[in-house]
């Protein structure tokens, strides 16, 4: 599923208006700078990944979740749905059809920096939207801190305190939360979030452990070839 075309150009504004993205990257792979990197899928997928934002083989290949830290979520779902190592990049893309794709901001940041609060609530209407009317699934893995917390911009106080909290437990990557989101038209919807640490080769007090977290939650799930569609 693509963007509608009244999407792409309100994506496009909003990029034209926003210093920090990486020009040079995009400029290197022949990119246009103002053109989401954006997964989606096919509405009925019933599971999604949200993840703070893409890299440079993201800018490269035009696909979210795809560099060093996407090819462990990747290796990970495909050993978990066929029960054997993921053979090549190939294959990569091919298993990502399978589940919804989405980041806090669809742009790459210069230096792989995480998006300031103010470019994430620069985007926040659009991705909401997004999430509320392009989506039907309702289950979510988010991939580190600035990808979870994300859920509380422009909600209450008690909301994000909330958030705060429950990321600070120690089952966070076990347990799961349930938030709502509002979009700029007034539709609301319900979310659960089962968090887990970003897949950075950089994070390395969680990088060797998350392989193992992700297959627990997919175990949690029921994620398996028969149950990836509602």
């Amino acid at each position: 599923m693509s963007l509608t075309p009244s999407q792409q150009e309100a994506f496009r504004a909003l990029a034209a208006d926003t210093d920090g993205i990486d020009l040079e990257v995009y400029q290197r792979f022949e990119r246009d700078p103002l053109d989401p990197i954006i997964g989606l899928g096919r509405r009925n997928l019933r599971i999604g990944f949200f993840g703070r934002d893409p890299g440079r083989d993201e800018v490269r290949y035009g696909e979210p979740f795809i560099g060093a830290g996407g090819q462990l979520v990747r290796k990970a779902l495909y050993e978990h749905l066929y029960g054997e190592k993921m053979p090549d990049f190939e294959a990569s893309r091919a298993v990502g059809e399978h589940f919804f794709w989405i980041n806090t901001v669809p742009y790459k940041p210069v230096g792989n920096k995480a998006w300031s609060m103010k470019v994430k609530r620069h985007f926040h209407g659009l991705m909401n939207e997004l999430l509320i009317s392009r989506w039907e699934g309702r289950t979510l893995i988010t991939l580190g801190r600035e990808a979870f917390l994300w859920f509380g911009i422009n909600r209450p106080r008690a909301e994000r305190d909330r958030l705060e909290a429950f990321w600070k437990r120690e089952d966070r990557f076990e347990s799961s939360i349930e938030v709502t989101l509002e979009d700029d038209r007034g539709q609301a919807q319900t979310f659960t979030l089962y968090p887990l640490p970003h897949p950075s080769p950089l994070n390395q007090t969680w990088y060797g452990r998350f392989p193992g977290l992700l297959a627990q939650r997919l175990d949690q799930l029921e994620v398996r070839p028969d149950h990836l569609l509602l």
